[in-house]
């Protein structure tokens, strides 16, 4: 049938740059990667992937309940206003978050940045989590999709075009979304989950 496993190799991502004075959030997170409730927890991350001679970056944010990319952006820059603000309003007009909303990431700059401090600052139902320095376990779930977003789809392209890498991305989280397993939500879909989560909610209201 000609078929071939797809090999993981080991890397290390070093895309935000930590060193920077802007103000750093406590670990409010603290490794707490299980949630029931959709939209209370929230992990985001930046990645990059190369695009003809040059990197496009790529951020994304999940949720912990269900595991779900609730939005990711591609960009061709890595400005705070094209990774994390637009995946952040792309997230909030797809679901709503709950009263102790959880936003958390590592110290990069994008994240630390006044325009998205003050964001979460002054939203009444955020509080704005970071890891601690130099520990990558601190956002290990947001770290793991871009690992297995690598394995399993970029890495396999030579993309020539930012619209090429953005459609193959598009078509892979979609796929993840709905399709794809999870061993940490009891091998469901993100999809699955989400609707488990729902029913649940309709019946403890009931």
């Amino acid at each position: 049938m000609n078929l071939k496993s797809v090999l993981s190799k080991k890397f290390k991502v070093v895309t935000t740059d930590s060193n920077h004075s802007e103000p750093v959030a406590k670990n409010l997170l603290n490794r707490g990667f299980t949630c029931d409730k959709l939209g209370q927890k929230w992990v985001s991350d930046i990645t990059y992937i190369r695009v003809a001679n040059r990197w496009n970056y790529i951020t994304t944010i999940l949720d912990l309940a269900d595991r779900k990319i609730v939005s990711w952006t591609l960009s061709e820059e890595m400005t705070s206003e094209n990774t994390v603000y637009k995946a952040w309003l792309k997230a909030i007009k797809k679901r709503e978050i709950t009263e102790d909303h959880i936003f958390h990431s590592d110290r990069g700059v994008q994240y630390a940045t006044t325009k998205i401090h003050l964001l979460m600052k002054h939203h009444k139902k955020i509080k704005q989590s970071m890891s601690r320095k130099g520990n990558c376990w601190d956002n290990a779930v947001a770290e793991s999709f871009f690992k297995t977003l690598k394995y399993e789809c970029t890495n396999r392209y030579k993309f020539k075009t930012h619209l090429q890498a953005f459609e193959t991305i598009k078509s892979y989280i979609n796929w993840y979304n709905y399709k794809r397993i999870h061993s940490s939500i009891g091998y469901k879909t993100p999809a699955e989950k989400e609707l488990e989560i729902r029913i649940n909610n309709i019946m403890n209201v009931a």
